[in-house]
């Protein structure tokens, strides 16, 4: 086994690194107040080849492998996770959507703006009365001729209100339950589909989320994406690759949370010293790293497997469901290692303690992480 990264992956996580201390760090919680989504810095991120991160050069994309999209995944989280979950949206979601289960034609009409950052996308399975139970999708598409006509709500749709491009998962043959989902592609502005509701959340606020419409939305029958009926499959093989970006992005939240903990720590006295000098902290301290290491070789682990062609589901999950709790984990010893100055807005530490705890909610909750792993241990015993 080889640990170390190649010369170009330390190049990108520098590259990642400096754009976001320049171009992120300053604005982080003007933008988490207002919730003011930044498309203009969003798109930036086209320019520097980290929203065609995983996709050939012939589609616009940059050919990162998935070690090297979890290194920009982490970089952007260790900065402002609300940007790296938009982005994980748009490349992991919604773009390789169409790049896995597309036709050539939507491959080619598509990824090239997404990977560019002309366009913004995203990605809606999520609806208010199935968010775990997919198979309990209310949305329907009935066929009409050579269209489909749309109807129903999604909700907790990342990038819902920026978005050019949704990929959205409907109930096309009920009596197949899960296996009777098909997706669309759907653009803004298509008559009969528009955003709701924009959520006000607790944490990841200048990510937009919200809810999205379909009255008698009419699409050709060339929108959709995939077979019929295969929308909720191709999904499930989408999000294997989404757990290693929110795991990345995880690790990236634990990141920023220590390296704030540690440097306040170096900074603070209390009774006269650093309060790095304590036992109480150095032991936090340690923790917290050693955490972090962990949950980054899991993440690496499921990017290197994925890389390799194998299959990650066992694993992604792991990456996803450790480092997402580790993320939580560490922001709150980052508030307490910062006592009352943790709890304001004036430090870093309450944002990343209010970011992190979506991480083991979106993308499947850590109780269905589990069910995940155990269902594939089973398995191969």
């Amino acid at each position: 086994m080889d640990f170390g990264f190649t010369e170009d992956q330390r190049q990108l996580r520098k590259t990642v690194r400096e754009f976001c201390e320049a171009e992120m760090r300053p604005h982080v919680m003007e933008w988490d107040e207002s919730q003011h989504f930044p498309a203009d810095v969003f798109r930036k991120l086209g320019q520097l080849g980290v929203l065609g991160a995983i996709f050939p050069e012939e589609l616009g994309g940059s050919e990162y492998n998935y070690v090297d999209y979890s290194i920009a995944m982490e970089e952007l989280a260790r900065v402002d996770p609300s940007i790296a979950l938009s982005a994980a949206a748009h490349i992991s979601l919604c773009t390789n959507h169409i790049y896995v289960a597309g036709n050539d034609e939507q491959r080619r009409s598509y990824i090239p703006k997404l990977a560019s950052g002309e366009w913004i996308g995203a990605w809606a399975l999520t609806e208010p009365e199935s968010g775990s139970d997919a198979g309990g999708t209310r949305s329907s598409g009935v066929r009409a001729g050579d269209a489909w006509v749309l109807n129903g709500n999604k909700s907790f749709t990342t990038n819902a209100h920026e978005a050019d491009v949704f990929v959205v998962m409907v109930m096309t043959d009920r009596a197949a339950s899960s296996h009777g989902i098909s997706a669309f592609l759907i653009e803004n502005g298509t008559a009969g589909f528009r955003a709701g509701k924009k959520e006000n959340k607790m944490g990841m606020r200048c990510s937009p989320t919200g809810d999205l419409l379909l009255t008698d939305c009419r699409l050709p029958a060339c929108q959709m994406c995939g077979k019929p009926g295969e929308g909720f499959v191709d999904a499930l093989r989408i999000l294997d690759g989404g757990r290693i970006s929110i795991a990345a992005l995880s690790v990236g939240i634990a990141q920023g949370a220590y390296e704030a903990a540690l440097a306040y720590s170096k900074q603070r006295k209390q009774f006269g010293r650093f309060i790095s000098e304590f036992q109480a902290i150095q032991h936090k301290l340690a923790d917290m790293a050693t955490e972090i290491d962990a949950a980054r070789l899991l993440t690496l682990r499921a990017a290197w497997l994925k890389d390799s062609g194998a299959s990650v589901n066992l694993e992604s999950s792991m990456a996803k469901l450790y480092a997402s709790e580790i993320a939580v984990r560490v922001a709150n010893e980052a508030v307490q290692i910062h006592g009352g100055y943790g709890f304001m807005k004036d430090y870093p530490v309450e944002k990343y303690y209010r970011d992190a705890k979506l991480c083991t909610i979106g993308e499947g909750t850590s109780e269905i992480q589990k069910l995940v792993i155990a269902r594939q241990l089973l398995k191969s015993n």
